[in-house]
């Protein structure tokens, strides 16, 4: 099968890592596959290319890129593209609209959404994006909750909506004694901290403020507890500014955007994802694939993967006071830790592995075109 996925770009994101790893399981089990970007980027390209997947670029000038909409037409066309396949609201329009009045050899055309669609709340965006839902002939989504509201709220018809969690590379993961100490080592804490950590960019929908703002409080009750937190994003300065002004030099640090995200993780005794909203998280997925405990807020996809006391434990959106007690908990249960981790581990290597993602997506891709 020739599949052409259409994300906006190929920055590190959750998003964008699903679809790499997703488009180099799909070319592993026999499919021609390819990616186009719909602005300029580099992030995840290199990784794409290595691996024998195309990756074309559309530079997108604009919201009325001609250019690019010809460029994605014609390469729909040279490379015989029998699923275009988009991701999310902006690539699923410019896709809908570049394939249409095509009427020879004409690809199905599908979508998943990765998200709660908090985009939306652009009345042009979400004209646009109603408008190409009528030329998509199926609509994933990534999460139970992502379903509800889509098709709740009468974007997508319940017969041309699915739900395909996402997945990840599982084997990448795994806890071992010796990954530990090497990813402490890296990270540069001591044997007897504890070491709670998050991954995501730095946003404001990720709420990492509110994890910084915990700190005090915890330190008060746990000395030995410390934070990172891998990203990168517009927050940046703001975060370093709050932990400064808490006087938490040496206890919180932001390590920034880094690629060995799987070998560093492994490293946290506790893994927190404080987020205001979610699709269903790759982040949480590997944390979950090493074997760690876990906090979540209480949205999104969250709740498919943590199951509250089974494989980590839920707290309320915002609600600092929740977040605190959670992560003291598993600080002070050495035990609670280790069987929360077990059963997530368990749980992602059952249902959210990149190999049962393909499988899902194969399936979908068997629907008839509208």
């Amino acid at each position: 099968m020739r599949v052409l996925h259409v994300v906006d770009s190929l920055e590190f994101g959750g998003l964008e890592r699903v679809v790499t790893d997703l488009a180099i399981e799909q070319k592993r089990i026999g499919h021609e596959v390819a990616v186009f970007s719909l602005q300029s980027t580099t992030g995840l390209v290199g990784e794409l290319e290595a691996a024998g997947v195309p990756v074309l670029i559309g530079h997108k000038q604009g919201t009325a890129d001609l250019k690019l909409l010809r460029l994605l037409r014609q390469t729909v066309r040279e490379r015989r593209i029998e699923v275009v396949h988009s991701h999310d609201f902006v690539p699923n329009y410019h896709a809908a609209v570049a394939l249409w009045g095509m009427l020879w050899r004409k690809p199905l055309l599908v979508s998943t959404t990765h998200n709660m669609g908090m985009r939306l709340s652009n009345a042009r965006l979400r004209r646009l994006y109603r408008w190409s839902l009528r030329h998509t002939a199926g609509v994933a989504m990534v999460g139970r909750q992502v379903y509800d509201k889509f098709v709740g709220e009468g974007y997508v018809d319940a017969s041309r909506a699915v739900t395909v969690l996402n997945g990840i590379p599982v084997e990448r993961f795994g806890w071992t004694p010796e990954r530990r100490e090497r990813a402490r080592a890296a990270i540069g804490v001591s044997g007897d901290e504890l070491l709670i950590g998050a991954v995501g960019r730095l946003v404001e929908l990720k709420n990492h403020r509110l994890l910084i703002d915990q700190m005090p409080a915890l330190l008060d009750c746990e000395p030995r507890a410390r934070l990172v937190i891998v990203g990168s994003g517009p927050l940046h300065d703001e975060l370093q500014t709050r932990i400064d002004q808490l006087g938490l030099a040496g206890k919180v640090r932001l390590l920034g955007q880094r690629r060995d995200v799987a070998d560093l993780t492994v490293g946290f005794d506790v893994f927190a994802l404080p987020s205001r909203t979610e699709g269903l998280s790759i982040a949480l997925l590997e944390a979950a694939a090493n074997r760690l405990a876990i906090v979540a807020t209480d949205v999104g996809g969250n709740p498919e993967i943590v199951r509250d006391g089974e494989t980590g434990l839920l707290v309320p959106v915002d609600d600092g006071s929740a977040l605190m007690e959670a992560l003291l908990r598993l600080l002070d249960d050495p035990s609670l830790r280790v069987r929360l981790a077990a059963s997530a581990s368990a749980w992602v290597r059952e249902h959210g592995s990149v190999a049962t993602l393909a499988r899902s997506y194969d399936a979908f891709y068997q629907l008839r075109p509208t």
